[in-house]
């Protein structure tokens, strides 16, 4: 299994990775001004509707009914099944672009009711939403042949693809003369890697000969009826997680212009280790626990569990450990260029280091969650998620006025901690999870290390700066190269030294 996650991770990272250069790029061409935060709002709004509709709440519903369909020998049943979603999701993806198009002046001020203050801004944003809105259609539809790919063991091309949204982007924003402005460069281009990547996902399904197809669309199947009574309240509890999201960028489109972006640009150092780490272990544990409950192999799913679970902190943590140290040299380092000033890094900044806190709870949860999603009960996760937006948005309101665009990201943290705590103690409670000694032994080895790597951010970035000669260019980053290969090392070494003392070693299995 470590190693389908590393499959998975590693695609990931260079999704990632692309990512980094996409966004470095922007903010050197748009900064963190009107045009910025119009596009994020742009980028933004599709993407939410995606998370609710889409990847969060059709993957928990969808993939351990195919997989169980698989994992009992009924391929055909399997492939009608599948067939029948997707025409379904075909039908009302395109039924909600037609009523979406002409009403995008409306939905861009309940998103962004801000805007409102500033005519040119909302007006840029609705002409930007119109834009990048099709690419719902195509991702949602993608997410539904990743979700067969993977019940299949079939990882690659899914995690490949969103790498076609950065290269997109890239060569959009390369031509940016072609355009009345770089934020519509950017919008053409994330509308174009839609169709970009639902060709890829097609093309291997093809491939592999498990491509859905239309189907006379029908709610009698016995299968469909169970995969919508799943799928309900997995919505709802995807929509309660957005919910904070959007009441991020509400609250922040009545901030300071910048305060947008800097949740933008915070949020994307944020997501690298979320995307490469959290979202590669869900993607492999959940088919993975699916396929071993519904062999009866309640132990070995819960042994997978847990080496999700250690896998994933041990990779994360160092992040979380760089967020809270060192977030001014990070974003100062990665961003601060062009149009991307002094001001905009330091608001950035303040938002990462609240994201830090967030980091280990956000990447636990994808582990935690399953206990639940590969028993097909997403009842649970809906109340505990529900409880913990609630907790996020009363804290947003309270924490704004006082932080500012930093208290948003403070709610955040706290409410993934307490959404983290709810699912680990009911699957507790039912015998649905059993953390054993090597997730324990796995836990104190990555609390030793981060003590080690803080002391390492804490005190070697006056002795990095000091060893790093004057540069013309990207000092800084050359500063940050160093402290962190210095950090990997002694992270590494700590870690390895703790497990082997208790005779442990993460496995790639």
């Amino acid at each position: 299994m470590i190693r389908s996650i590393l499959s998975v991770g590693g695609w990931t990272m260079v999704s990632r990775a692309t990512g980094f250069v996409r966004d470095v790029v922007m903010a050197a061409v748009m900064g963190a001004g009107p045009m910025a935060d119009a596009f994020v709002v742009a980028f933004r709004l599709p993407n939410h509707f995606r998370a609710i509709f889409g990847e969060g709440a059709f993957n928990t519903a969808f993939v351990p009914a195919y997989a169980r369909l698989a994992e009992a020998g009924a391929e055909g049943d399997a492939k009608t099944f599948a067939d029948r979603v997707f025409t379904l999701m075909l039908i009302v993806q395109v039924a909600l672009l037609a009523l979406a198009l002409p009403a995008m002046p409306w939905v861009v001020r309940a998103l962004a009711p801000g805007f409102s203050e500033d005519p040119a801004r909302l007006d840029l944003a609705v002409a930007l939403t119109r834009i990048t809105f099709p690419y719902l259609l195509f991702m949602t539809l993608v997410t539904l042949l990743s979700g067969v790919l993977n019940a299949h063991r079939r990882f690659a091309a899914a995690a490949a693809a969103p790498i076609l949204l950065n290269v997109a982007m890239l060569a959009a924003l390369s031509a940016t003369w072609l355009f009345p402005n770089a934020a519509y460069a950017a919008s053409w281009g994330v509308a174009v890697s839609g169709i970009l990547q639902f060709g890829l996902l097609w093309w291997d399904c093809r491939r592999r000969g498990v491509m859905p197809g239309l189907t006379r669309p029908t709610l009698a199947d016995p299968a469909m009826t169970r995969f919508f009574k799943v799928l309900g309240p997995a919505v709802i509890g995807s929509a309660g997680f957005q919910i904070a999201a959007f009441a991020d960028t509400i609250i922040a489109s009545f901030l300071p212009t910048g305060a947008v972006s800097a949740l933008y640009y915070a949020d994307r150092l944020y997501q690298l280790p979320f995307g490469v780490i959290a979202i590669a272990a869900g993607t492999v544990l959940l088919p993975e626990m699916s396929r071993r409950l519904a062999a009866g192999d309640t132990e070995g799913a819960h042994a997978a569990q847990n080496r999700a679970a250690g896998f994933s902190l041990a990779l994360s943590a160092p992040f979380a450990v760089a967020f809270l140290t060192i977030p001014g040299p990070i974003v100062t380092a990665l961003f601060q260029r062009g149009a991307f000033g002094a001001e905009d890094a330091a608001r950035a900044a303040g938002v990462l280091a609240a994201y830090g806190i967030a980091l280990p709870a956000v990447v636990l949860v994808r582990s935690a969650v399953a206990s639940f999603y590969a028993r097909q009960d997403t009842a649970t996760p809906l109340y505990a998620s529900l409880t913990a937006i609630g907790i996020n948005v009363l804290l947003k309101i309270l924490l704004t006025g006082r932080y500012g665009v930093m208290g948003l990201a403070m709610a955040t943290a706290v409410s993934q901690w307490v959404n983290l705590a709810l699912l680990v103690a009911l699957a507790w409670k039912r015998d649905w999870t059993a953390p054993g000694r090597s997730l324990g032994i796995t836990v104190l080895g990555v609390a030793v290390a981060c003590a080690g790597l803080a002391g390492v951010a804490l005190y070697g970035m006056g002795l990095a700066e000091a060893i790093v000669p004057a540069l013309p260019h990207l000092r800084e980053v050359a500063v940050l190269a160093l402290l962190g290969g210095v950090g990997v090392v002694v992270y590494g070494a700590l870690l390895a030294g703790t497990l082997a003392a208790f005779g442990l070693r993460l496995r790639r299995s």
